[in-house]
């Protein structure tokens, strides 16, 4: 019997990518009519560009498929992609006079506010996709209608791990649930998940989701996390780490990646959770959600300034040599030594 193919990648992503604008600092948001003046700010890559720089920060192969305007924000989020951070964009595409969707986040309060203003991609998001690489895992956004490629994925053997947004309609349709069929891990939030299972409580929507999904994983915030692995008979709660939070967006991305990254580790679900809250509470201490995420260098330290007993699983996977720390963002496109203008 013949072999088969190695896969072409580690993780494969697709979706819509943004150019982020973060304002931290905030003690309120702004009331009509005043001016507020903010403490810090900076700018990078955000939307799906969290959770690919996230993973590639994680030493795993990533690849990206997004479209990419050739305004300076498209540019610049193309040229830190590729260059900075080693992600696979030949799947990607640019587009010549269509704008890169912005989006502002405003921090304050422990949380943050998003104002987004952007045009639908010249090709739909689907269509760059197209057939997908073999990987051994695919993160996804899932719909009413997911799109083909995710099916693709999961028949040919990737572990499709996915999530929701959310529904401006809050109408929280319950067929969304029809669609985790092709799905290995889904992480929603709290919110999301008793609204789409009709639940009033995390655990009674963990309890159906795990009649669904082989992995069921709910994201509470500050009160931790709960999961399911119906694959290892498994289930877990976690805190969350005390951490002082500079800027939330995009920790659900960065958890996510996390949790992608501890899975294909193959540690226990306890471990794989604590591991993805790590990831996301360094993000948190930063701005902005794609270059706020830790690499392995950070991880460490962290580590080596801890101990942490219930960490001790970090011990087997720490490079023994010393690497490079990763990139932030900078306050304003142009300025910083990385040669981009």
């Amino acid at each position: 019997m013949p072999a088969e193919p190695a896969p072409e990648t580690d993780v494969f992503l697709s979706g819509l990518l943004f150019f982020d604008l973060v304002f931290t600092g905030l003690e309120q948001p702004p009331a009509p009519g005043t001016e507020v003046w903010t403490g810090g700010m900076g700018s990078g890559p955000g939307g799906i560009a969290n959770f690919a720089v996230a993973l590639s920060r994680l030493g795993l192969r990533t690849s990206l498929a997004a479209a990419f305007g050739t305004d300076v924000y498209g540019r610049y989020c193309w040229d830190v992609l590729a260059r900075q951070e080693h992600i696979d964009l030949s799947r990607s595409r640019r587009f010549p006079e269509w704008h890169s969707p912005v989006t502002v986040s405003l921090a304050y309060a422990g949380d943050r506010a998003m104002v987004t203003h952007g045009h639908a991609p010249p090709v739909p998001v689907a269509e760059l996709a197209g057939s997908p690489p073999l990987s051994r895992a695919t993160v996804a956004h899932i719909g009413l209608d997911t799109a083909e490629w995710v099916h693709t994925a999961h028949q040919t053997g990737s572990l499709v791990f996915a999530d929701v947004g959310w529904d401006p309609s809050e109408a929280w349709s319950a067929a969304l649930l029809d669609q985790l069929g092709c799905c290995h891990a889904f992480l929603p939030n709290d919110v999301e998940a008793m609204a789409y299972t009709r639940t009033d409580t995390a655990e009674a929507a963990l309890a159906k989701l795990a009649d669904l999904v082989p992995i069921a994983v709910i994201t509470r915030g500050g009160a931790g996390v709960l999961a399911v692995d119906g694959t290892t008979g498994e289930t877990a709660a976690v805190p969350a780490l005390p951490v002082d939070v500079l800027d939330a967006t995009g920790a659900g991305d960065v958890f996510g990646a996390g949790f992608v990254a501890a899975t294909l580790t193959g540690w226990p679900l306890a471990e794989r959770l604590r591991f993805a809250c790590l990831t996301a509470s360094l993000s948190v201490q930063h701005f902005g959600g794609a270059l706020a995420a830790p690499g392995w260098h950070e991880i460490a330290e962290w580590h080596a300034r801890t101990r942490r007993p219930d960490y001790g699983f970090l011990d087997e996977v720490l490079p023994s040599e010393t690497v490079a720390g990763t990139r932030r963002g900078p306050v304003t496109l142009g300025f910083g030594d990385d040669g981009w203008r």
